[in-house]
């Protein structure tokens, strides 16, 4: 009996990847390169020892790999994370993409690569690694650092731009126009599908996890997870997008509910194993005689990597107002690419438009910029001393004014909030409203009229979805028009009524429009009776008491299913999150730390401690078990798994951190010294001779000379516990002792007495 091949393939590459992994380890080198080396040493191109060949079976397993490698991704991701990072992660992070994409483009053309080949080769350039750059912070202890947090937002907007731009070039390949219709269409469809899914996730998911949640085990809690993530996969390649754009998705979705951090930890594991058979079926692909053949476009896309995300990372971070040491150290930070590169590699690939020796280049390209990666980050700083030596007063004073002007706040008009957030629930809905008409009339439709053939089924359908759609139309109309700033802003000036009414009209057009729809698909009525019966459903909408509370009830229970985890976080939070912005905002951040069970620090108060006075932070919160002590006092002891909130500068907090471990350090060893006094038992012989025959165990000066204890004796047939001091050794006596080990060890040699 054989091994199916595909089955044959993977004990190839898992068994290549454990080798690997222990070699680079104990290198100390990054996990992903020893497994694309794997993937190298397993592939087609090596043929002196056992490899896979069949290419059909690598790129299943690459897919398999990416949808595990974006769901996880998705579930670190979380859209409010989006959301909260702030203006300075967005204008980097589109600095760098603007930028790398278009240096990217005009390095492709003059290698001589045709133009789809070089919005491949853009895109590629364009996407710095997030496992990489969060590995090195881990090892270099920069997670810490205020400039950690600026390079992890413009990771974090990098990724969802990266899976829109895998759509996009999906797009673009298969359609091979660059016309701006068809690129908007592509793009429209795209947000209807990224929005419909997060609504309708959010809204049913939670709730169902939560209806679950007495019954639910690990078990239960990793294949429902796996489900969801397969099954929004499935739908995604049905509907015409990428399999990862699905997986992204769901992981998104479900970093939004409560379990999502149980989630993580459960699906960690299977990510890890499939992330290495993606990176391991990515070095398979590699050919060295074309590596060879190209390698000085190797040097150069090397050295455009490096330069140009250095350069646009610095260049976007200070442009966002962030001090020039902030900008260097997120540039030095990004001069890398990594596991989006081959993502968007395989893609091309796949639907065959991009050059087959690109990927190899950029699998090198990656490796060599992650090989440089901490060397980069610690030239950061004296780079940075270097350039504030250089550069000339006018130009540091002009530098100091726009990063403090950049901070200052700014008034925003009634305006301004009014329409940002009317046109914020507006587009929800919107969106929300139209994917649901789009799936009622492509899968529900066609069913009821099976059931139900002719005009009455078409009848019956559009009923049903007009009484799905009435709470959703009703938002869009009425949301905001009682809201305080409505009426602020119909009280403040008569100017503003005629503002006012013709954004309500223009709003209850746009329902009647998204009425008319359905209406004018599924009946074939002319448009004056469409448009009659449009007036009528929106009449009935805005009247409608049971349409209005129903419209309530579900926007309600979606915010409570969107900030569960947010308002269970903020439960437990230490200290409130608008305070600790606060902190950014003068170069102060928190960060926690846990009492180890063998910390030096338990039993002492923080007065004995002083870290106040010793590395210049403050503890701000113990967090006990359930138990919270906020601002405590020097008297307060502490114990064991206890959780120190603390607040400083990063120069501060990181002298803290070598402090705590020079502590660990000292009383590791102290501990190491006093392991020879540590209690053990031990027995002796009394033997012919010897001195201690005729005394008792009082005048033997066992206790008193050796401080052991005497627990038994052994003599002939008969035991003696615990004797009395006055008990008498005699010849062929064993002697049971308990003590410190180092002295009973001597004790029973006859070294002591």
């Amino acid at each position: 009996m054989h091994l199916p091949t595909l089955i044959s393939d993977l004990v190839v590459i898992i068994i290549a990847a454990g080798l690997m992994t222990l070699l680079f380890k104990r290198l100390k080198q990054p996990v992903v390169l020893g497994y694309i080396l794997a993937g190298v040493l397993a592939g087609p191109s090596i043929q002196f020892i056992p490899t896979v060949s069949d290419t059909v079976n690598i790129n299943t397993w690459g897919e398999i790999g990416v949808i595990f490698l974006l769901f996880n991704l998705g579930l670190d991701f979380s859209i409010k994370k989006l959301m909260k990072v702030g203006g300075t992660a967005i204008v980097g992070a589109m600095t760098v993409l603007i930028g790398m994409m278009t240096t990217g483009y005009l390095v492709g053309t003059a290698i001589g690569l045709d133009r789809m080949n070089c919005i491949f080769l853009g895109a590629m350039l364009s996407m710095s690694s997030t496992t990489i750059i969060f590995k090195a912070f881990d090892e270099m202890g920069l997670r810490n650092k205020q400039f950690a947090g600026v390079v992890f937002g413009i990771l974090i907007v990098e990724d969802i731009f990266a899976v829109l731009m895998l759509v996009l070039l999906s797009t673009l390949a298969v359609s091979q126009t660059f016309e701006g219709q068809e690129l908007l269409l592509s793009m429209t469809k795209l947000a209807l599908f990224l929005v419909g899914c997060f609504v309708f996730g959010i809204y049913f998911i939670p709730s169902m996890l939560k209806a679950l949640k007495k019954i639910l085990n690990d078990e239960m809690l990793l294949i429902i997870s796996i489900g969801f993530c397969l099954g929004l996969v499935y739908v995604a390649d049905w509907i015409g997008f990428s399999s990862a754009l699905g997986a992204f998705m769901m992981g998104a979705i479900l970093a939004e509910t409560i379990e999502a951090e149980h989630i993580e930890s459960l699906v960690k594991p299977v990510k890890d194993l499939f992330a290495a058979v993606f990176f391991v079926s990515v070095g398979m692909l590699i050919d060295l005689n074309i590596l060879w053949e190209y390698k000085w476009h190797v040097a150069i896309l090397t050295i455009t990597v490096m330069i140009g995300q250095l350069f646009f990372g610095s260049f976007g971070v200070l442009l966002s107002g962030k001090p020039v040491k902030t900008a260097i150290q997120s540039g030095f930070s990004l001069t890398q690419i990594g596991e989006f590169a081959f993502i968007i590699a395989s893609q091309g690939i796949a639907l065959k438009v991009m050059e087959s020796h690109l990927y190899p280049l950029i699998v090198a390209v990656s490796v060599v910029t992650t090989f440089f990666t901490p060397y980069m980050i610690r030239l950061a700083e004296p780079a940075y001393n270097g350039i504030e030596r250089a550069l000339p007063p006018s130009w540091k004073q002009f530098l100091d004014q726009y990063t403090s002007g950049s901070n200052t706040i700014r008034h925003q008009s009634e305006w301004r909030r009014y329409l940002r957030s009317m046109s914020r629930i507006v587009g929800i809905y919107l969106a929300v409203t139209l994917v649901l008409i789009f799936a009622w009339l492509q899968l529900v439709a066609p069913l009821i009229r099976q059931f139900l053939p002719g005009q009455n089924g078409n009848l019956l359908a559009l009923v049903l979805l007009i009484a799905l759609m009435a709470p959703l139309l009703r938002a869009i109309m009425m949301k905001k028009n009682r809201s305080k700033a409505f009426r602020h802003l119909w009280n403040d000036s008569k100017y503003n009524r005629g503002p006012l009414v013709s954004l309500i009209v223009l709003r209850i057009i746009v329902c009647m429009g998204l009425v008319a729809i359905p209406t004018s698909a599924l009946l074939s009525t002319k448009w004056g009776i469409v448009l009659v019966a449009s007036l009528s459903v929106i009449a009935i909408m805005i009247f409608s008491k049971r349409v209005k509370k129903h419209s309530i009830l579900m926007e309600r229970h979606f915010v409570s299913n969107l900030s569960a985890r947010e308002a269970e976080s903020e439960r437990r939070a230490p200290i409130r999150r608008d305070f600790a912005n606060h902190l950014l905002e003068r170069d102060l951040h928190l960060t926690d730390i846990e009492v180890r069970p063998h910390s030096p620090s338990i039993g002492k108060t923080l007065k004995e401690l002083n870290f106040r006075q010793k590395c210049n932070v403050n503890i701000v919160t113990i967090i006990r078990g359930e138990r919270r002590i906020n601002i405590p006092g020097g008297n307060e002891y502490l114990y064991p798994l206890d959780k120190l909130i603390i607040v400083g500068s990063d120069d501060d907090i990181l002298h803290f951190h070598d402090y705590i471990a020079e502590r660990y350090h000292q009383a590791d060893q102290e501990r190491r010294e006093e392991e020879a006094d540590e209690m053990n038992i031990e027995q002796f012989t009394i033997s012919e001779g010897s001195r201690l025959i005729g005394l008792s165990i009082r005048e033997s000066g066992i206790r008193d000379k050796a401080q052991c204890l005497v627990i038994g004796i052994e003599r002939g047939k008969t035991s003696i516990k615990n004797p009395p001091p006055s008990t008498v050794f005699e010849e062929g006596d064993i002697v049971w002792i308990v003590g410190e080990r180092r002295k009973v060890i001597h004790l029973s040699e006859g070294k002591t007495l």
